[in-house]
């Protein structure tokens, strides 16, 4: 991770914010600094994880002293090499509504991460061959249901809980159709389901309305679109849904 900032062939500064077009996972193996991720400062040590899905927002502290690993895969790969319930286990791992980004792991988990990554790094860095990928795809699979154990103790989470496959799906639909409706009922009909059980729904999992939570995508949207300096806020307005620029401002 160090040598991030050495890199000449990126197409972004690392330490400017930038939204990421896959997923990754940072992990602190030694030093103190900070790590940003759609506007929030996270401060990191030995033993910090951190998830960062696509398209989410972050940027690195280039004053930092952090050293660690970074593993980046896409979408493709999770598809193309894990299982179906693998890939449905990640994108909870990675879904930043359903509990923080950042894991301060101990010692055990620590050691224990530690070594997976390694192993990743050796097999990709170091052998790959033939076998390397799916050897590799073993140990995602195994970091992977571990971090997945991990998060689900320290933060209590119950991935089982009625009603988080449906918030799961309502959460992909607003985030795929947010510049086009922000209104509860077309998201409910788009379901088969009522209003008054979407809002259900929400409320369960992330103690919101279903109209809180459209806005809170809608403005995570505006948000990471602002970071794109070639858009006008007329431009950016439109893109979100508005129809007046006015509007938007409000």
């Amino acid at each position: 991770m160090e040598e991030l900032f050495l890199r000449k062939d990126l197409d972004h500064k690392p330490e400017a914010l930038h939204r990421v077009e896959f997923y990754i996972i940072i992990f602190i193996e030694d030093g103190e600094g900070y790590h940003s991720i759609d506007f929030n400062d996270f401060q990191c040590s030995k033993g910090t994880l951190i998830t960062i899905r696509k398209d989410q927002i972050h940027k690195f502290f280039k004053d930092n002293n952090l050293k660690g690993s970074l593993l980046l895969f896409t979408n493709d790969f999770l598809v193309s090499y894990l299982e179906k319930a693998e890939v449905q286990k990640t994108m909870l791992l990675f879904n930043e509504l359903l509990g923080v980004a950042k894991l301060q792991l101990q010692d055990q988990d620590f050691s224990k991460v530690f070594q997976i990554i390694h192993r990743i790094k050796e097999e990709y860095f170091d052998v790959n061959d033939e076998h390397s990928m799916h050897i590799i795809r073993s140990e995602l699979h195994i970091l992977i249901t571990n971090l997945f154990r991990i998060k689900a103790n320290s933060e209590n989470i119950d991935f089982e809980k009625k009603h988080l496959r449906k918030f799961v799906i309502f959460q992909q639909l607003a985030e795929e159709n947010i510049t086009k409706t922000t209104k509860v009922q077309d998201y409910a009909s788009m379901m088969n389901i009522s209003s008054k059980t979407l809002n259900t729904i929400t409320k369960s999992i992330v103690h919101k309305s279903a109209k809180e939570f459209i806005d809170e995508i809608c403005t995570k949207q505006i948000k990471r679109l602002l970071i794109n300096t070639e858009l006008s806020i007329k431009e950016i307005a439109y893109q979100s849904g508005f129809e007046e620029t006015t509007n938007f401002y409000k």
